[in-house]
């Protein structure tokens, strides 16, 4: 299946939009989730703020441990994806 976006992932999608508040999204992932994957993911966008630094693919490597492969997939994301990593890194910066 190529195409993630169907019934289950729509309603997926629909229910972390719901989440308001820290603890419930923490209590939410920890249950849906593996910590590997949590941990995979938290990287991988530590990885795209890091990009959006400035910092260079040697940096990010030696911070985050992600491979070269990874860094590239999160690299090419921010340069042609949907913009998910820069509205994300921007709500951050400003706290929201």
């Amino acid at each position: 299946m190529n195409n993630i976006f169907d019934k289950d992932t729509d309603f997926l999608f629909e229910t972390i939009a719901k989440i308001n508040k820290k603890s419930d999204c923490i209590s939410f992932f920890k249950d849906l989730c593996t910590i590997k994957e949590i941990k995979d993911m938290s990287k991988r966008f530590k990885a795209a703020n890091m990009l959006s630094n400035g910092y260079n693919y040697n940096e990010i490597i030696k911070e985050t441990g992600i491979s070269s492969a990874t860094l590239a997939r999160v690299n090419e994301a921010l340069q042609y994806g949907s913009g998910g990593y820069e509205m994300q890194i921007s709500k951050a910066k400003r706290g929201k």
